[in-house]
């Protein structure tokens, strides 16, 4: 048997923060030693963080990542573990996404990355040039300062693999394993046995699924030992990376990480045997067929051996049932991980979010619950970093630290509700039994005074005063008075946020959480500058239909059982005048249910669908990524004009009265009950991103 004992990690990595990552870096590299291992994977781009953007056009990110390098290899971290470690590299004039293995204190290769991520929320083609020379390796001039603190002039570069005395190990990057012709199949042809795949993959709602599928696909039906390192948290952008790694040996997951955590490090240990591999890919003839007639890819070769001979003392790691979280499991955990890596990072002392009542708000209010019953399980669990960054977010003093999750929440999260003459008894009182439960700092509002005082300065200017529809009033008055106090919500969002603290002699500002769904964003079932307007939107990715499956859940598994009698309730903005005969309903609003509008956003968003292909189809998949152009005109002429040929086709050629006019509230102002050539149908959000 050559027993190989390999570790791969989650790295909870911060942009451009290379002190922070060098450090993780190092522990990770560290806890890999003392477990045995003699490979190591950290994820992509792991030194400076996947999120810098356009920081990777500085020269001076390329040099601070080779002066991280150079401080690992000078010392003992890489002496007799090979570790493969991500960082951005400039080869003459381009720059490209590397990995670079290094083994005993030097660089044994750097493998450019061949195929890029360039769709959704990735723009590496901005960054980085794909590596195009397949066909051999290059010498690769090192940094003079690194040549002579390695001793090592130069190093192979380029697409290949290393021949170790006991085995080959080689890397695919991220993307390149999603590819229609990925590099492990003829990577494997050509006798490589252990894959390294570094990544920067965020979290998408339902999707670890295809990810777990594509590990497992590459090496059924091939043979190998297939190890998989991601980022986890938010690495300083809008993202939250879900971690994972894993290690796949023939089709089976032999090692899983965490999915959610608040850890920084999490390192994976797995014990393979590659005789193993050896075996399935001897045992099927096409393998053995194809490998005699393969395409040489390029090698080098290494003076080492990684394998352990058979010790029956040593247990191999076993096939594992995958573990996947439901989908209310991954909302109350993504945003949730995400969120504490914002606040601790950001220097804010909370959150502050406008909670009406409503199932949107009430969401987010959940997530910010289940944040701080996250913080205080970890602490319990011995976490001295999110023990640390807690006491000093909570600003705890004498040795105290966070022990209950209510009470944390009373220290950094404000809940305010901010009411109106039409808001209903109902609607506050949820807000408030929902704030007891979660224990945050609630208030209770009237802003109707600041409401009143611009209708009447409205009034002085023009010497009108607009009323409501329901009280004789026109669309544009409805409108406009429903947009005023929806506007002033966000006004006193933020003024709260920034001086609450002061009063209450706490140092430092709170920040303005939004409550929009990903479906009334696509629809522009929203106000301009209301409480849409926000520092963050933990929801801005998510569709109401699952927002109100996760209120469900959240009711008995978080403990907030308030929150069943919320999804229950009819969705309202109460921006109306309620009558005996008449209350304002959102669905009612929009024209449509919320169920059909998260089938619009289905059609709009995975399948990029105009109007005339959503009118013809359907899908039951979500998506919430959109870079189209938000300013329509909302009659859609051609493409209406279109749909009602199909229309009376469908009818029998019967003639169709204001079909046209019909279609054309499937674009709707920004500003709600909308109207108008502005329309906004774009999304903020990205197909793969769950945040």
């Amino acid at each position: 048997m050559r027993l190989l004992k390999v570790a791969t990690c989650n790295l909870n990595q911060w942009a451009m923060d290379f002190d922070c990552n060098l450090k993780n870096i190092k522990e990770s590299i560290t806890k890999s030693k003392q477990s045995g291992a003699v490979i190591r994977l950290g994820p992509e781009l792991e030194i400076t963080g996947y999120g810098c953007e356009d920081h990777f056009l500085e020269l001076d990110t390329v040099s601070h990542s080779w002066e991280c390098l150079k401080e690992i290899l000078v010392g003992d971290y890489t002496d007799g573990i090979l570790c493969s470690i991500g960082m951005p590299v400039i080869r003459g004039s381009e720059r490209y996404n590397c990995q670079l293995l290094c083994y005993n204190r030097k660089i044994l290769m750097i493998r450019p990355k061949i195929w890029l991520a360039n769709d959704g929320n990735y723009r590496e083609l901005r960054w980085f040039t794909a590596w195009k020379q397949r066909d051999q390796l290059e010498e690769f001039q090192l940094p003079p300062d690194v040549a002579e603190a390695l001793s090592q002039t130069s190093v192979p570069f380029g697409y290949g693999y290393i021949q170790f005395l006991d085995t080959a190990v080689a890397a695919e990057v991220c993307e390149e394993l999603f590819t229609p012709v990925p590099p492990h199949a003829e990577l494997a042809l050509n006798g490589v046995e252990v894959f390294l795949n570094a990544s920067g993959s965020h979290h998408q709602l339902r999707k670890l699924d295809v990810r777990l599928r594509a590990f497992i696909g590459a090496t059924h039906t091939r043979g190998g030992v297939y190890m998989y390192s991601n980022h986890q948290g938010c690495d300083g952008a809008r993202l939250y990376y879900d971690g994972c790694s894993c290690v796949v040996v023939n089709g089976d997951v032999v090692a899983q990480g965490s999915q959610f955590s608040l850890k920084d490090v999490e390192v994976l240990v797995a014990q393979v045997d590659l005789d193993a591999v050896a075996s399935l890919r001897g045992s099927i003839s096409s393998f053995q067929e194809q490998a005699s007639c393969k395409t040489k890819v390029s090698s080098i070769t290494a003076p080492y051996k990684l394998c352990q001979s058979f010790d029956p003392r040593l247990l191999l790691s076993s096939p594992l049932k995958i573990k996947y979280h439901s989908p209310e499991e991954e909302i109350a955990f993504g945003p949730g991980c995400w969120m504490w890596d914002y606040l601790r990072r950001s220097g804010a002392s909370g959150f502050l979010l406008p909670l009406s009542g409503g199932a949107d708000s009430s969401s987010v209010a959940a997530i910010v619950g289940c944040m701080c019953q996250l913080v205080v399980k970890e602490i319990a669990n011995g976490d001295e970093q999110v023990k640390a960054d807690a006491i000093r977010i909570g600003h705890y003093t004498d040795g105290k630290y966070p022990t209950d999750s209510k009470e944390f929440a009373k220290r950094i999260f404000y809940t305010v509700f901010m009411g109106t003459e039409n808001s209903s008894d109902a609607t506050r009182s949820r807000a408030k039994l929902l704030a007891d439960e979660i224990g945050s700092w609630h208030l209770d509002v009237s802003i109707d005074t600041v409401i009143s005082s611009l209708i009447s300065l409205f009034q002085t200017l023009t010497g009108k005063r607009p009323v409501y529809k329901v009280d004789g009033g026109s669309n544009a008055e409805n409108l406009g008075l429903q947009n005023i106090q929806a506007r002033i919500r966000m006004v006193l969002a933020f003024m709260l946020a920034s001086l609450l603290p002061w009063a209450h002699s706490k140092p430092g500002f709170y920040l303005v959480l939004g409550s929009s769904n990903v479906d009334e964003g696509l629809r522009g079932y929203l106000t301009k500058y209301d409480c849409s307007s926000a520092d963050i939107n933990p929801i801005g990715s998510i569709s109401k239909q699952d927002l109100r499956a996760f209120l469900k859940w959240a009711a008995v598994h978080l403990d907030y059982p308030s929150l069943a009698e919320i999804e229950a309730a009819p969705p309202t903005a109460e921006l109306e005048p309620i009558r005996s005969n008449y209350s304002q309903l959102d669905e009612v609003d929009m024209g449509m249910t919320y169920e059909e509008l998260s089938i619009y956003g289905r059609l709009r968003k995975i399948f990029r669908c105009g109007p005339v292909s959503m009118f013809q189809s359907y899908s039951p998949e979500d998506n919430r990524f959109d870079l189209r152009q938000f300013l329509y005109n909302s009659s859609w002429p051609h493409q209406f004009r279109k749909i009602d040929e199909l229309v009376n086709q469908l009818d029998g050629n019967k003639p169709i009265v204001g079909a046209s006019a019909e279609h054309e509230q499937m674009g709707v102002a920004l500003d709600r009950g909308g109207g108008g050539m502005g329309v906004v149908a774009a999304g903020s959000g990205d197909p793969r991103a769950g945040l």
